[in-house]
């Protein structure tokens, strides 16, 4: 049995891959900043059949959330997972407005959850486990709209790469887990949206591959073929485009 750190857990995504987690017989500790959402997340996560579940506080813009978290993934027996769903996403108006956003950005996005799972490190070295790390086709490519939210999304997944490297050594997996467009309320409201995917559905893509131990995955599968053209574009092509 695998005990679950589940980081942003009252996330759409991040619930319905707790809720996953839970139907496989698995421990799920969920973390994030609404105690009161989290409590009643931990109540339906045991009644879909996780044998225990923990409301935790955490925020990824304090470091001073995550040894407590850490102290108490020391206390649970077997392997130990983490699945980080954590981000935020401010209009490029916004920071452009606000330059100083730019450290939020980067604490919610990349540096907070970095700094955490390089703590939470050495613990799966020791028991095993997987690290589930969430970024965004944001990172492929920096875009005149959110370009500011793409190079925090795009420093994570370069260092779950590096992290993967490391913990493969110790026989654990970290999994890259890029989505497209997804119903959830950091989107709700964004212009120029299309083909967006149910948390739901993203969920169950991220749990098989887990499971068949991937390691970097588009979700929905068709972004790596949009992502893979828009890489492609040549530079003095791209810098004209607005989106």
């Amino acid at each position: 049995m695998t005990s679950w750190i589940i980081l942003g857990a009252t996330s759409s995504m991040a619930r319905a891959f707790a809720r996953e987690m839970a139907e496989a017989g698995e421990t799920v500790l969920v973390a994030g900043r609404d105690m009161d959402d989290l409590r009643a997340l931990a109540t339906d996560l045991q009644a879909r059949g996780a044998p225990a579940a923990e409301a935790l506080h955490f925020d990824a813009e304090d470091p001073e959330t995550f040894a407590p978290i850490i102290e108490r993934l020391h206390q649970t027996a077997g392997p130990v997972s983490a699945a980080v769903f954590v981000g935020w996403m401010p209009s490029q108006a916004e920071v452009d407005a606000d330059p100083a956003l730019l450290d939020r950005v980067a604490a919610a996005n990349y540096t907070g959850p970095a700094r955490f799972l390089h703590a939470l490190a050495p613990l799966i070295e020791e028991r095993g486990g997987t690290v589930v790390g969430v970024t965004s086709v944001a990172g492929d490519r920096g875009r005149f709209s959110n370009y500011v939210y793409g190079s925090a999304k795009a420093g994570f997944a370069t260092y779950l790469s590096g992290l993967r490297n490391r913990l493969g050594r110790a026989g654990a997996h970290v999994v890259t887990v890029k989505p497209g467009f997804v119903d959830t309320s950091m989107t709700w409201g964004v212009e120029g949206m299309f083909l967006v995917a149910q948390p739901s559905a993203v969920a169950k893509s991220i749990a098989r591959a887990v499971e068949k131990k991937k390691n970097v995955i588009y979700t929905p599968g068709f972004w790596w073929i949009i992502m893979t053209i828009i890489k492609l574009v040549p530079e003095r092509i791209f810098k004209k485009l607005s989106f």
